[in-house]
Protein backbone atom coordinates (compact mmCIF):
# COMPACT_ATOMS: atom_id res chain seq x y z
CA UNK A 1 0.00 0.00 0.00
CA UNK A 2 1.43 3.12 -0.67
CA UNK A 3 2.60 5.43 2.10
CA UNK A 4 1.71 8.93 2.87
CA UNK A 5 3.69 11.28 5.34
CA UNK A 6 1.69 14.83 5.48
CA UNK A 7 3.01 17.29 7.76
CA UNK A 8 0.86 20.34 9.38
CA UNK A 9 0.56 22.11 12.16
CA UNK A 10 -3.52 22.88 11.92
CA UNK A 11 -5.38 19.63 13.13
CA UNK A 12 -8.43 20.67 10.80
CA UNK A 13 -5.97 20.62 7.65
CA UNK A 14 -4.53 17.21 8.48
CA UNK A 15 -7.61 15.80 9.19
CA UNK A 16 -8.80 16.72 5.72
CA UNK A 17 -5.68 15.72 4.23
CA UNK A 18 -5.96 12.05 5.55
CA UNK A 19 -9.36 11.98 4.69
CA UNK A 20 -8.79 12.53 0.96
CA UNK A 21 -5.81 10.08 1.10
CA UNK A 22 -7.52 7.47 2.72
CA UNK A 23 -10.41 7.58 0.72
CA UNK A 24 -7.89 7.24 -2.58
CA UNK A 25 -6.88 3.58 -0.56
CA UNK A 26 -3.49 5.33 0.85
CA UNK A 27 -1.70 4.47 3.61
CA UNK A 28 -1.86 7.93 5.52
CA UNK A 29 0.66 9.36 8.82
CA UNK A 30 -0.19 12.88 9.62
CA UNK A 31 2.12 14.60 11.92
CA UNK A 32 1.87 18.02 13.21
CA UNK A 33 5.44 19.85 12.70
CA UNK A 34 8.77 19.70 10.73
CA UNK A 35 10.68 17.81 13.40
CA UNK A 36 8.17 15.14 13.54
CA UNK A 37 8.31 14.42 9.75
CA UNK A 38 12.01 14.14 10.05
CA UNK A 39 11.53 11.73 12.90
CA UNK A 40 9.14 9.71 10.68
CA UNK A 41 11.24 9.90 7.65
CA UNK A 42 13.92 8.18 9.46
CA UNK A 43 11.99 5.41 10.93
CA UNK A 44 9.94 4.79 7.22
CA UNK A 45 10.76 5.78 4.72
CA UNK A 46 7.39 7.60 2.87
CA UNK A 47 6.45 6.36 -0.97
CA UNK A 48 5.14 10.23 -0.83
CA UNK A 49 6.33 13.21 0.96
CA UNK A 50 3.57 16.36 1.64
CA UNK A 51 4.82 19.29 3.68
CA UNK A 52 3.34 22.74 4.60
CA UNK A 53 5.63 25.33 3.72
CA UNK A 54 5.30 27.03 6.80
CA UNK A 55 5.66 25.46 10.18
CA UNK A 56 6.73 26.41 13.79
CA UNK A 57 10.34 25.08 14.49
CA UNK A 58 11.54 23.22 11.46
CA UNK A 59 9.61 24.62 8.21
CA UNK A 60 8.50 22.85 5.40
CA UNK A 61 11.15 24.43 2.91
CA UNK A 62 13.82 23.00 5.71
CA UNK A 63 12.65 19.49 6.11
CA UNK A 64 12.60 19.32 1.91
CA UNK A 65 16.28 20.37 1.84
CA UNK A 66 17.19 17.73 4.68
CA UNK A 67 15.25 15.21 2.74
CA UNK A 68 16.73 16.06 -0.55
CA UNK A 69 20.39 16.75 0.50
CA UNK A 70 20.27 12.69 1.93
CA UNK A 71 21.30 10.33 -0.51
CA UNK A 72 19.14 7.92 0.38
CA UNK A 73 16.09 9.88 0.88
CA UNK A 74 16.44 12.19 -1.91
CA UNK A 75 13.99 10.35 -4.66
CA UNK A 76 11.28 10.71 -2.29
CA UNK A 77 8.86 12.83 -4.38
CA UNK A 78 8.19 16.14 -1.90
CA UNK A 79 4.60 18.03 -2.59
CA UNK A 80 4.60 21.46 -0.64
CA UNK A 81 1.53 23.19 0.30
CA UNK A 82 1.49 26.51 1.05
CA UNK A 83 -1.08 29.50 1.64
CA UNK A 84 1.31 31.87 -0.19
CA UNK A 85 1.31 32.06 -4.11
CA UNK A 86 3.79 34.55 -4.86
CA UNK A 87 6.10 33.19 -7.77
CA UNK A 88 8.94 34.15 -5.45
CA UNK A 89 8.11 31.48 -2.65
CA UNK A 90 7.28 29.01 -5.47
CA UNK A 91 11.07 28.87 -6.35
CA UNK A 92 12.13 28.80 -3.31
CA UNK A 93 10.33 25.84 -3.01
CA UNK A 94 11.66 24.35 -6.29
CA UNK A 95 15.22 25.40 -5.18
CA UNK A 96 14.74 23.78 -1.60
CA UNK A 97 13.67 20.18 -3.77
CA UNK A 98 10.42 20.16 -3.47
CA UNK A 99 9.03 18.60 -6.91
CA UNK A 100 5.45 19.87 -7.22
CA UNK A 101 3.31 23.08 -5.37
CA UNK A 102 0.16 23.33 -4.50
CA UNK A 103 -1.00 26.39 -3.28
CA UNK A 104 -4.17 26.57 -0.31
CA UNK A 105 -6.98 26.44 -0.72
CA UNK A 106 -6.95 23.60 -2.88
CA UNK A 107 -9.89 20.76 -4.35
CA UNK A 108 -9.11 17.94 -3.37
CA UNK A 109 -9.76 16.01 -6.50
CA UNK A 110 -6.11 18.47 -7.63
CA UNK A 111 -4.23 17.17 -4.68
CA UNK A 112 -5.01 13.67 -5.44
CA UNK A 113 -4.51 14.30 -9.48
CA UNK A 114 -0.91 15.96 -7.96
CA UNK A 115 -0.03 13.37 -5.72
CA UNK A 116 -0.89 10.55 -8.40
CA UNK A 117 1.20 12.61 -11.03
CA UNK A 118 4.25 12.18 -8.82
CA UNK A 119 4.22 8.26 -7.57
CA UNK A 120 3.57 7.53 -11.47
CA UNK A 121 6.72 9.46 -11.99
CA UNK A 122 8.77 7.59 -9.24
CA UNK A 123 7.38 4.28 -10.46
CA UNK A 124 8.03 5.08 -13.97
CA UNK A 125 11.80 6.08 -13.01
CA UNK A 126 11.83 2.26 -11.67
CA UNK A 127 15.34 0.88 -10.24
CA UNK A 128 17.84 2.04 -13.71
CA UNK A 129 19.03 5.09 -13.91
CA UNK A 130 17.64 6.62 -18.08
CA UNK A 131 21.53 7.94 -18.32
CA UNK A 132 23.90 5.65 -16.97
CA UNK A 133 21.90 2.06 -16.76
CA UNK A 134 23.29 1.47 -13.53
CA UNK A 135 20.87 0.54 -10.60
CA UNK A 136 18.65 3.29 -8.80
CA UNK A 137 17.38 3.84 -5.47
CA UNK A 138 15.68 0.61 -4.54
CA UNK A 139 18.29 -1.49 -5.87
CA UNK A 140 20.70 -0.09 -3.80
CA UNK A 141 18.70 -0.56 -0.90
CA UNK A 142 18.04 -4.34 -1.41
CA UNK A 143 21.91 -4.65 -2.18
CA UNK A 144 22.37 -3.12 1.10
CA UNK A 145 19.48 -5.22 3.19
CA UNK A 146 21.16 -8.55 1.31
CA UNK A 147 24.61 -7.47 2.62
CA UNK A 148 23.15 -6.86 5.90
CA UNK A 149 21.71 -10.31 6.57
CA UNK A 150 24.70 -11.53 5.25
CA UNK A 151 26.24 -10.20 8.33
CA UNK A 152 29.93 -9.65 7.32
CA UNK A 153 31.26 -5.59 7.54
CA UNK A 154 31.45 -3.99 4.27
CA UNK A 155 32.06 -0.63 3.05
CA UNK A 156 29.65 1.74 1.45
CA UNK A 157 31.81 4.61 -0.98
CA UNK A 158 29.51 7.55 -1.36
CA UNK A 159 30.79 9.70 -4.80
CA UNK A 160 29.56 12.82 -6.25
CA UNK A 161 31.24 15.51 -8.08
CA UNK A 162 32.15 18.76 -7.14
CA UNK A 163 32.30 22.17 -8.86
CA UNK A 164 30.03 20.08 -11.09
CA UNK A 165 27.22 22.67 -11.36
CA UNK A 166 29.54 25.37 -12.95
CA UNK A 167 31.05 22.59 -15.56
CA UNK A 168 27.60 21.73 -16.91
CA UNK A 169 26.65 26.08 -16.93
CA UNK A 170 29.71 26.51 -18.83
CA UNK A 171 29.75 23.04 -21.10
CA UNK A 172 26.04 22.77 -21.95
CA UNK A 173 23.65 19.57 -20.97
CA UNK A 174 24.72 17.72 -24.04
CA UNK A 175 28.48 17.78 -22.50
CA UNK A 176 27.03 17.67 -18.46
CA UNK A 177 25.00 14.16 -19.66
CA UNK A 178 28.03 12.63 -21.40
CA UNK A 179 30.14 13.36 -18.11
CA UNK A 180 27.69 11.53 -16.11
CA UNK A 181 27.29 8.93 -18.55
CA UNK A 182 30.88 8.07 -19.27
CA UNK A 183 31.19 8.86 -15.05
CA UNK A 184 29.35 5.95 -14.63
CA UNK A 185 31.31 3.73 -16.77
CA UNK A 186 34.05 4.80 -15.44
CA UNK A 187 32.68 3.59 -12.12
CA UNK A 188 31.75 -0.02 -13.36
CA UNK A 189 35.04 -0.08 -14.96
CA UNK A 190 37.41 0.81 -11.68
CA UNK A 191 35.29 -1.68 -9.56
CA UNK A 192 35.99 -4.21 -12.34
CA UNK A 193 39.68 -3.26 -11.88
CA UNK A 194 39.74 -3.40 -8.43
CA UNK A 195 36.97 -4.18 -6.30
CA UNK A 196 36.96 -6.95 -6.00
CA UNK A 197 34.30 -9.91 -6.46
CA UNK A 198 30.50 -8.69 -6.08
CA UNK A 199 31.52 -5.39 -5.88
CA UNK A 200 28.29 -3.31 -6.88
CA UNK A 201 28.10 0.32 -8.57
CA UNK A 202 24.75 1.99 -7.90
CA UNK A 203 23.76 5.38 -9.06
CA UNK A 204 21.76 7.32 -7.06
CA UNK A 205 20.94 10.08 -9.10
CA UNK A 206 22.44 13.49 -10.93
CA UNK A 207 26.00 13.77 -10.53
CA UNK A 208 25.81 11.05 -7.02
CA UNK A 209 27.11 7.52 -7.26
CA UNK A 210 27.35 4.49 -5.01
CA UNK A 211 29.59 1.67 -4.51
CA UNK A 212 29.25 -1.32 -2.05
CA UNK A 213 32.03 -3.48 -1.63
CA UNK A 214 34.63 -5.27 0.48
CA UNK A 215 36.30 -2.77 3.21
CA UNK A 216 40.04 -4.28 2.26
CA UNK A 217 39.08 -3.12 -1.64
CA UNK A 218 37.14 0.54 -1.06
CA UNK A 219 39.98 3.12 -0.93
CA UNK A 220 41.77 1.68 -3.78
CA UNK A 221 38.57 1.43 -5.84
CA UNK A 222 37.68 4.98 -5.10
CA UNK A 223 40.73 5.91 -5.78
CA UNK A 224 40.62 4.23 -9.38
CA UNK A 225 37.54 5.75 -10.24
CA UNK A 226 38.80 9.29 -8.90
CA UNK A 227 41.85 8.60 -11.97
CA UNK A 228 39.49 7.52 -14.43
CA UNK A 229 36.88 10.53 -13.85
CA UNK A 230 40.32 12.66 -14.46
CA UNK A 231 40.04 11.48 -18.08
CA UNK A 232 36.58 11.74 -18.62
CA UNK A 233 36.75 15.41 -17.84
CA UNK A 234 40.14 15.43 -20.18
CA UNK A 235 37.92 13.91 -23.07
CA UNK A 236 35.45 16.85 -22.91
CA UNK A 237 38.21 19.95 -21.90
CA UNK A 238 41.44 18.80 -22.80
CA UNK A 239 44.59 17.75 -20.74
CA UNK A 240 45.84 21.32 -20.69
CA UNK A 241 42.47 22.42 -18.88
CA UNK A 242 42.55 19.26 -16.67
CA UNK A 243 46.37 20.20 -15.53
CA UNK A 244 45.89 23.81 -15.19
CA UNK A 245 42.85 22.66 -12.98
CA UNK A 246 40.73 26.03 -14.37
CA UNK A 247 38.47 26.66 -16.90
CA UNK A 248 36.92 30.00 -17.70
CA UNK A 249 33.45 30.60 -17.29
CA UNK A 250 31.03 33.04 -15.96
CA UNK A 251 29.19 33.81 -12.72
CA UNK A 252 25.83 34.80 -12.41
CA UNK A 253 25.96 38.19 -13.31
CA UNK A 254 27.63 37.30 -17.01
CA UNK A 255 31.07 38.30 -15.39
CA UNK A 256 34.26 36.03 -16.99
CA UNK A 257 36.18 33.98 -14.04
CA UNK A 258 38.10 30.93 -13.63
CA UNK A 259 36.07 28.00 -11.72
CA UNK A 260 37.63 24.95 -10.33
CA UNK A 261 37.81 21.04 -13.06
CA UNK A 262 34.98 19.12 -11.39
CA UNK A 263 36.51 16.51 -9.24
CA UNK A 264 35.42 13.13 -7.32
CA UNK A 265 34.23 13.85 -3.25
CA UNK A 266 34.92 10.32 -2.00
CA UNK A 267 32.98 9.02 1.30
CA UNK A 268 33.20 5.88 2.86
CA UNK A 269 31.78 4.34 5.35
CA UNK A 270 32.39 1.12 6.86
CA UNK A 271 29.04 -0.66 7.89
CA UNK A 272 28.96 -3.33 10.89
CA UNK A 273 25.86 -5.00 10.25
CA UNK A 274 25.38 -5.67 14.16
CA UNK A 275 24.82 -1.43 13.96
CA UNK A 276 23.02 -1.32 11.03
CA UNK A 277 19.97 0.98 11.48
CA UNK A 278 18.38 1.79 7.77
CA UNK A 279 19.54 3.10 4.12
CA UNK A 280 18.41 6.77 5.44
CA UNK A 281 20.01 6.76 8.33
CA UNK A 282 23.44 5.92 6.19
CA UNK A 283 22.38 8.83 4.22
CA UNK A 284 22.43 10.65 7.29
CA UNK A 285 25.80 9.86 8.31
CA UNK A 286 27.49 10.35 4.11
CA UNK A 287 25.56 13.70 4.39
CA UNK A 288 27.55 14.82 7.36
CA UNK A 289 31.11 13.50 5.85
CA UNK A 290 30.28 14.87 2.79
CA UNK A 291 29.69 18.38 4.41
CA UNK A 292 33.09 17.65 5.68
CA UNK A 293 34.42 16.49 2.50
CA UNK A 294 33.50 20.01 0.84
CA UNK A 295 35.00 21.96 3.58
CA UNK A 296 38.57 20.63 2.96
CA UNK A 297 38.30 20.99 -0.50
CA UNK A 298 37.80 19.02 -4.03
CA UNK A 299 38.59 15.51 -4.26
CA UNK A 300 38.84 15.19 -0.66
CA UNK A 301 38.36 11.18 0.50
CA UNK A 302 37.23 10.85 4.09
CA UNK A 303 36.07 7.62 5.95
CA UNK A 304 34.06 7.05 8.86
CA UNK A 305 31.56 4.19 10.32
CA UNK A 306 28.13 3.46 10.93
Amino acid sequence: MTYVLFADDHADTRGMVRDIFEASGYEVLAVADGSAAMRAVLEREPDLLVLDLNMPGLSGLEVCRQIKANPFTAHVPVLMLTAQGEIEVKVEGFEAGADDYLAKPFDPRELRARASALLRIVRREGDRNPTTGLPGGRAIEQELERRVLRGETFAVAYIDLDNFKAFADTFGFTEADRVIRETGAAMRAACNATGGPGAFVGHIGGDDFLLILDPAHAEPTARAAAERFRAVVAGVVGEQVVARGTFEGHDRDGNPRQFPIARLAVVILMVEPARWVSPTHLGVRAAELKRRAKQQGAGTLLTGAV
